[in-house]
């Protein structure tokens, strides 16, 4: 046979079970059929267990009478509501902490993260101190100290520490100011979204015409110009009017304002500066990964070292800080679940703690409230993909 009818020949098959795609495909549906097999095999135990000790199951007990008392809510709630409503007291009481930490932790993360590259030699290692201190103490324990060491040893309501004349801090936690707004506010608050959307555009508009022109134009000042005049020019036309509610004492309390109990302001300092430790250290990591010839080209060009950080370094360090800042946001939320050990009463304290013990539907409870932190956590790292995509760097 020749050569070149050595290389027409066909190629030898491959037996059936020696195909490496059927075989991947025959793995998979091996695993699969293991796995529906384990599913059917607990749910079908648990049906058993359940009919054997007479319980019942399903989701009708969310609307029976609660029958307990909630001491921090964010709607209406008393020993008469339902089961959902407790439900949905829990849950919102979770995303305020987390939504608030979430804010305040990013935004004294970063500050910890610049200053420990500063270089002013104390503000560095007051930085690296305070961040190895912190982060390497269980958070649990921080949370401890908060509530029990310092805010439960405040003095008590009629001896509070006073801040300004509006703020008392004491044993029961912070009293601060309500604002009270009028019918007309709307109006207000109508231009503070339009003054934040034209700062926006114009943010956009002065980066383009810096590029195209080299020109600066006062951003800064000519947004927060906007961000002031606008809503002070329809709050004097519209003629809204804005009281505080000062908290003050009356009797063995203070009435008024807004009482944040020490469970919250325990919980949500102890999640914002372990957090924060943690967002510092990848702000740091950032902003190293950025080439240093990146710093000295901007400085060639004449770029201010505030100009410098915000338009050259932050913009690149961005890429490599928003996947793990995701991470620590998800773990931010998640860990608001130890405020149980505490007493704040937030979703695993409320629903998972006191509803599942009056009503023994653990099942039930339980995989609603997994459900609710799978959900809060897929749309968490939906909105920081969906934004790193859109600072992620675009190659010509």
């Amino acid at each position: 046979m020749s050569a070149q009818d050595s290389e027409r020949a066909p190629a030898p098959k491959t037996s059936f079970f020696n195909d490496p795609v059927i075989r991947g495909r025959l793995y998979q549906l091996i695993v699969a059929a293991a796995v529906l097999l384990f599913i059917w095999f607990i749910g079908q135990n648990t049906a058993e267990n359940l009919a054997r000790q007479n319980k019942t199951t399903g989701f009708d007990f969310f609307f029976a009478t609660s029958g307990f008392d909630i001491f921090f809510t964010l709607i209406p709630y008393s020993r008469a509501s339902e089961y959902w409503e407790a439900f949905v007291v829990g849950l919102l009481n979770t995303l305020l902490v987390s939504v608030l930490g979430i804010i305040f932790a990013t935004i004294w993360g970063f500050i910890l993260g610049i200053a420990r590259l500063s270089s002013n030699w104390i503000i560095s290692r007051l930085a690296v101190i305070y961040i190895e201190t912190l982060r390497n103490i269980p958070l649990l324990l921080q949370l401890f100290f908060w509530y029990f060491a310092v805010l439960k040893t405040m003095p008590s309501v009629k001896e509070s520490f006073i801040f300004f004349g509006e703020f008392a801090l004491n044993n029961r936690g912070l009293n601060i100011p309500r604002p009270v707004f009028d019918d007309k506010f709307f109006l207000v608050v109508i231009a503070i979204v339009l003054a934040i959307a034209g700062s926006i555009v114009l943010a956009k508009w002065a980066r383009k015409r810096l590029e195209a022109t080299g020109q600066r134009f006062p951003t800064l000042i000519t947004s927060a110009a906007v961000l002031i005049a606008l809503p002070a020019i329809v709050w004097l036309v519209s003629g809204t009017n804005v009281e505080l509610d000062i908290p003050k004492l009356a009797g063995f309390n203070f009435k008024g304002g807004i009482s944040l109990p020490p469970e919250f302001v325990a919980l949500l300092v102890g999640l914002i500066l372990y957090t924060s430790t943690f967002i510092a250290e990848i702000v740091r990591s950032g902003i190293q990964a950025v080439s240093h010839g990146q710093t000295e080209a901007a400085a060639a060009l004449g770029l201010r070292e505030g100009d410098r950080l915000r338009l050259v370094v932050i913009p690149q360090a961005m890429r490599v800080i928003i996947p793990p800042l995701t991470s620590q946001y998800l773990n931010l939320t998640k860990n608001s679940s130890l405020a149980a050990a505490i007493g704040y009463p937030e979703l695993v304290s409320v629903f998972m703690g006191t509803t599942l013990n009056q009503t023994g539907r653990a099942i039930e409870v339980v995989f609603v409230t997994m459900m609710v932190y799978l959900t809060l956590s897929l749309l968490t790292s939906a909105f920081m993909n969906w934004y790193n995509a859109r600072v992620a760097l675009v190659e010509r």
